[in-house]
């Protein structure tokens, strides 16, 4: 999985690049946090605002659209989103082997 992530990654680099659309990391920021908004959104809408959860639904763009924005940011702070990944899931196991839980608020 990471080598497919470390292929999205430099697409969406490579994309940057080509298109002169470098942003300083908290433009990128807020771009992610109005991208998964956008999600949200439509989520609730969908799912009757959680009266219906069974008909839940995310268009397909639009979670390519929050992936965009979210490895835009990884690119703009040079962090490699594959490691990113891998050390967040090491996270989750220590504390399901810990606690049980993958959960963070115990």
């Amino acid at each position: 999985m990471s080598e497919q992530l470390s292929t999205v990654q430099q697409q969406v680099a490579d994309f940057l690049d080509d298109n002169e659309m470098h942003a300083p990391p908290a433009y990128r920021m807020l771009d992610l946090a109005a991208e998964v908004g956008e999600v949200a959104a439509d989520a609730a809408k969908s799912s009757e605002y959680g009266h219906s959860p069974e008909s839940l639904s995310v268009p397909e763009d639009e979670l390519g659209d929050a992936l965009f924005a979210l490895l835009a940011l990884a690119a703009e702070l040079d962090i490699d989103a594959g490691d990113a990944l891998e050390t967040s899931l090491r996270k989750y196991e220590n504390r399901i082997a810990t606690d049980g839980d993958a959960g963070s608020g115990r």
